[in-house]
């Protein structure tokens, strides 16, 4: 199956000589949700501009369904949706004016019925007749999804669409996007929410100061690059670990009063059996354990300061 979008040797430099983008590649598949995390000026609105046509890139080409974004502009262009970070405020519009306006734009024929069913599922039917300057910041954050959505769009960009807004809004919106997977409509978003990403995306991709760095199933990312680690909670706290503890990767943590052992989950052994034995000869007891395993932000973090 052929990507909905394909990336090739993409590179953005700007006059100053700063590097953007340097030598991106990658594919999206049709009716994924596709997660681009980085921190700030990792070049991720970048990436998303050139893919919809806002900034030229100084090389490399972008596909989207088979349209080159440069020679087929239009044609690239219809099929996405964006919904950007900054929000608008000084339009005069009414709510209903401006996605009726925004689907006219890309040539689609007038259906009043789907702009009614697109604004009650973002709990805008009330406000279609309001005008836009007169809304909330939450509210202008709804109109804009609703205007992307407009002319129905088979690939949505949300860039960074959940920052600063309200629980509610946060609810309607992935809501939507799990609908809007379900008909087959590909989804990429960048977030600082990484528990967003770990809970909607199907595939990761991690950039930093313009590169790819990595791109991987959320799974098999998790399961790949997470750690697990086995808490001890002591009877009584330890100032030093002992000696015969020293090859164990331990952490001892909370003034001397837990124990953390890493370990490979995946390993043939883990060799908690033996710790166990082990703080058990150097009379060491504890009270309690827990196990838990790294987040996708403990692994994003990691990444990032390993490129860095």
């Amino acid at each position: 199956m052929h990507p909905i979008i394909s990336v090739k040797q993409l590179g953005k430099q700007y006059a100053s000589g700063h590097s953007a983008l340097a030598d991106i590649n990658l594919d999206i598949h049709k009716g994924e949700i596709f997660a681009l995390l980085g921190p700030n000026g990792a070049g991720k609105t970048t990436l998303i501009s050139i893919i919809c046509g806002i900034v030229n890139p100084s090389h490399g080409g972008v596909t989207v369904d088979g349209n080159d974004i440069l020679t087929s502009y239009r044609a690239s262009r219809s099929l996405i949706g964006l919904v950007p970070q900054e929000l608008f405020t000084n339009t005069f519009e009414t709510v209903w004016a401006t996605v009726t306006f925004s689907r006219g734009l890309f040539g689609k024929p007038a259906n009043p019925a789907y702009l009614e069913q697109l604004l009650r599922s973002l709990s805008l039917w009330e406000k279609k007749d309001s005008k836009i300057m007169a809304l909330s910041g939450g509210m202008k954050r709804r109109v804009l999804i609703a205007k992307a959505l407009a002319h129905e769009p088979k690939i949505l960009f949300l860039d960074e669409p959940t920052a600063g807004v309200d629980v509610d809004l946060r609810r309607d919106m992935w809501n939507l996007v799990r609908k809007l997977r379900e008909q087959g409509v590909t989804i990429i978003l960048t977030t600082h929410y990484i528990e967003e990403a770990e809970e909607m995306a199907d595939r990761i991709g991690v950039i930093n100061k313009g590169r790819l760095i990595l791109v991987e199933n959320k799974h098999s990312l998790i399961n790949k690059l997470g750690k697990k680690q086995l808490t001890l909670h002591l009877q009584t706290a330890i100032s030093a670990l002992p000696n015969g503890l020293d090859h164990y990767e331990l952490e001892l943590t909370d003034n001397g009063s837990q124990l953390v052992y890493t370990y490979d989950v995946h390993a043939q052994h883990t060799g908690i059996a033996e710790l166990l034995k082990t703080l058990n000869d150097h009379q060491i007891d504890f009270k309690d354990l827990q196990s838990s395993q790294s987040s996708l932000e403990d692994i994003f973090v990691n990444l990032v300061r390993e490129h860095a």
